[in-house]
């Protein structure tokens, strides 16, 4: 059977903007998770779902091993704390006709900013257009603007992205499966220069769950790959790192690849 290489994320995973990206309709092939897949694997399994949040990266990732066989490894770039997973009532138009990805920009404020921010790129622009509309329908926007205005907040936020880390780390170890995980961006862990783990003895706790030796980092403090590529002046898109940034990731990432999963 052909060995399965399984990668999970968000867009800079998906590999939005990068130079083969056709409006989104299928992974990259220029992204920094297919440049570590190389030779290592036969196929290339990309779960990952542009604007998704920590708990939909864990439960895709999860979908695609429970549904496949002859693993050779995972690997996982988690995303920002401000998103949901949310199981809706069923929709056709919904993932899987019943889950939506929501952030902050799925609501009436947020939508202003995304489209600001967005405004030089005609291709997201449109995308985004599509999103409002079928959130609209769906019901998912009064649901985030209900989220976002009473119940969101970065404590809760960080429960579930580390819960979801955690429970998709145990079952690739239950399960003998290689993996590495990493980051966009280090408010995973950080607000400021204030750790998470130090709010209360349950964050401490949680964190203690996670196996950071399985972790790759672009710096210290757990820097994320967006950060890195910001601070490095990397070419970039409307909104996300080009070409350049992923090639240069693997090239840092690969000992740390080579250690967790095996080189060729």
């Amino acid at each position: 059977m052909n060995k399965k290489f399984i990668a999970g994320g968000c867009s800079f995973t998906f590999g939005h903007e990068l130079s083969d990206d056709e409006s989104g309709k299928t992974p990259s092939k220029m992204s920094w998770a297919h440049g570590l897949k190389h030779n290592s694997a036969d196929e290339y399994i990309c779960t990952a779902h542009p604007g998704s949040g920590n708990s939909g990266i864990a439960r895709r990732v999860f979908e695609a091993v429970a549904n496949n066989q002859d693993i050779r490894c995972v690997i996982v770039m988690w995303s920002f704390l401000s998103r949901y997973d949310w199981a809706m009532p069923r929709h056709r138009e919904l993932e899987k006709t019943r889950w939506a990805s929501i952030s902050p920009w799925d609501t009436n404020t947020g939508s202003e900013e995304a489209l600001a921010t967005i405004q030089e790129s005609r291709t997201q622009k449109e995308q985004w257009q599509n999103r409002i509309q079928t959130f609209e329908k769906t019901g998912v926007r009064p649901f985030a603007d209900a989220i976002y205005k009473h119940a969101a907040n970065q404590y809760h936020e960080t429960y579930l992205s580390w819960k979801s880390i955690i429970w998709l780390q145990n079952i690739l170890e239950k399960k003998q499966i290689p993996f590495m995980f990493t980051l966009a961006d280090n408010s995973l862990f950080y607000k400021e220069m204030e750790h998470h783990k130090d709010q209360d003895p349950l964050m401490k706790a949680l964190h203690d769950e996670i196996d950071l030796k399985k972790w790759f980092s672009f710096g210290e403090r757990m820097m994320g790959f967006n950060q890195w590529a910001l601070l490095e002046d990397y070419p970039r898109g409307t909104t996300h790192p080009l070409d350049e940034a992923h090639q240069d990731a693997v090239k840092l990432m690969l000992p740390t690849f080579n250690k967790l999963i095996g080189g060729e």
